[in-house]
């Protein structure tokens, strides 16, 4: 079985694997750097569905895999501030899709601030913490947690409902 990562960011790639090994061990897990169609930062769980979307079908397509897995980090305007959150879908050969979504938590003001004026959350927590490739690391949610939830746990949790359909597939047809 082959399964296509639509990204070669280490990050979710790590998180596909600790899923997917659960479920088949024998899984090839193929990363490919695949467009999301979206804009850097998405910034509504719409746009950050659709990222996902796109890198699954692209994914799949490219390396002719049985399964297609997109992952995209975004953040959601809500009443109380603005919420980080990532989605994950997944697409197999027939088209059928899967969705999973991981936790929120509302950004600081500060941090949201410098998103909404347009700058890549990856790049504001660089700033922040005077680091690089934070997003490649624990990622925000790792820092804004102090290391209790990390960017892979949460990508990993998505991945795990996104596949919920397809290893547990007699509860999602009709009666």
């Amino acid at each position: 079985m082959k399964i296509a990562v639509g990204s070669t960011n280490p990050v979710k790639v790590t998180a596909v694997r600790h899923t997917i090994t659960r479920i088949w061990p024998e899984a090839e897990i193929v990363p490919i750097a695949v467009p999301s169609g979206v804009s850097e930062m998405p910034m509504s769980d719409e746009e950050t569905r659709t990222g996902a979307h796109n890198r699954a079908i692209a994914a799949r397509a490219a390396l002719d895999a049985d399964f297609g897995v997109g992952l995209e980090g975004g953040v959601q305007p809500e009443p109380f501030g603005l919420t980080l959150h990532g989605w994950v879908v997944v697409v197999d050969r027939n088209g059928r899709t899967g969705i999973g979504g991981g936790g929120r938590l509302p950004l600081p003001d500060h941090i949201a601030q410098k998103v909404l004026a347009g700058t890549e959350l990856g790049h504001v927590m660089d700033e922040v913490l005077g680091d690089h490739n934070t997003k490649q690391k624990g990622g925000a949610v790792g820092a804004l947690t102090n290391g209790l939830v990390l960017r892979g746990e949460t990508f990993a949790l998505a991945v795990a409902y996104a596949f919920a359909p397809f290893v547990s597939p007699d509860l999602y047809r009709e009666p």
